[in-house]
């Protein structure tokens, strides 16, 4: 009891001078209030393993492929995992609307070529003064019409799928012609396929989803107290598969139900070893050379005004040193901190010491 007066009858420090005063304590007093040291674990360098993460398709690699008339499937060409190259045909379409508007694009052209003929005629009239100015205004307003109701028709024409030369052809062959062809718009794989052949659709109807699958994306759940000292660029790796990459974005606003802030990452090591819509666990790094880190058990940890602290041993006695958590856990938590690495940390009896430290108790 003497003993355990004696300590608690100790300096009373004031709160903001605590990281830099040594608490003075004997090993018969250490032993009394069962304050056990540890060797801090070896340096390391920061890290955040096993971060639940998704693999995704970053938006800019996935296309969804729509039918762009009425039609009906006449043959698909590819399957579900297939690899395909841009400008592949992925399916054949029978479209009497594509027939339509062929069609509509040969009487555009007509009109066209007309309207440039009276143009041409009215231009050389109103010169030579057979004519008024404005008639010949008129004849140059409704060649501007025509010319615009055709650009129109190719337009339509080149969104169902036909290219300029086969634009080209159809104008000059007057040939109408019902067969569409659907293509990959990229080099990718087949995620999707949603028609079979016979089948009648509508515009704007989805046939494939074709995905370019290198790099990938991962959406990483992290828990707040984890991001502090993470920064765009940190490596990124998922050990269990081999691959790696880079952070690309921290999240501002915290998901409502679980409380964590969601990281991306872009994948370009590896992807092969990995699937879209994949649960796994990610590895962040979170530090450099110049910022060794520690895992260290929370019996180890005091918190006082807002401050984290360790007890670091002295020969006297121990010396509260500040640290940042960066990683919290249930039974441990990664810590960053002026340490050489040699030090010994009190892991149990902390609270004695933080009463110590405060002031607090007294008498015998």
């Amino acid at each position: 009891m003497k003993a355990t007066g004696f300590l608690f009858a100790a300096l009373c420090l004031p709160v903001h001078t605590f990281a830099a005063d040594e608490l003075t304590l004997s090993a018969n007093q250490k032993q009394t209030l069962g304050i056990t040291s540890a060797p801090l674990p070896s340096k390391q360098q920061g890290e955040l393993a096993g971060m639940p993460a998704l693999v995704v398709i970053p938006g800019n690699q996935l296309f969804t492929v729509s039918t762009p008339l009425s039609a009906m499937v006449d043959q698909t060409l590819v399957g579900v995992g297939d690899s395909v190259k841009k400008g592949q045909t992925l399916a054949t379409l029978q479209s009497p609307a594509l027939a339509e508007a062929q069609r509509g694009l040969l009487q555009a052209s007509t009109q066209s070529q007309l309207a440039k003929d009276n143009m041409a005629r009215d231009e050389k009239l109103w010169q030579d003064g057979i004519i008024a100015e404005s008639r010949y205004r008129a004849t140059q307003s409704q060649y501007r019409e025509a010319s615009a109701s055709l650009a129109e028709r190719k337009q339509m024409l080149k969104l169902a799928g036909m290219s300029d030369k086969s634009i080209a052809q159809l104008q000059s062959g007057n040939s109408l012609n019902s067969l569409l062809s659907v293509t990959s718009p990229i080099d990718g794989v087949i995620l999707e396929k949603t028609v079979s052949s016979g089948q009648r659709l509508d515009a704007a109807v989805p046939l494939f989803k074709v995905a370019k699958l290198n790099p990938l994306a991962l959406e990483i759940q992290a828990p707040l107290s984890s991001t502090q000292g993470l920064k765009v660029g940190a490596a990124v790796s998922i050990p269990a598969y081999g691959a790696s990459g880079k952070l690309t974005a921290i999240g501002r606003s915290l998901s409502g139900g679980n409380q964590t802030i969601l990281l991306r990452a872009l994948i370009n090591k590896g992807t092969e070893s990995i699937r879209p819509g994949q649960y796994l666990e990610a590895t962040i790094a979170t530090g450099t050379d110049d910022s060794a880190q520690w895992n260290i058990p929370n019996s180890a940890l005091v918190r006082v005004e807002g401050k984290i602290l360790v007890f670091v041993e002295t020969a006297k006695g121990f010396r509260p040193e500040n640290v940042i958590v960066l990683h919290e856990g249930a039974q441990s938590s990664l810590i960053s901190g002026k340490f050489s690495g040699t030090e010994k940390i009190a892991v149990q009896g902390v609270s004695a010491l933080k009463a110590q430290m405060m002031g607090i108790g007294g008498g015998e």
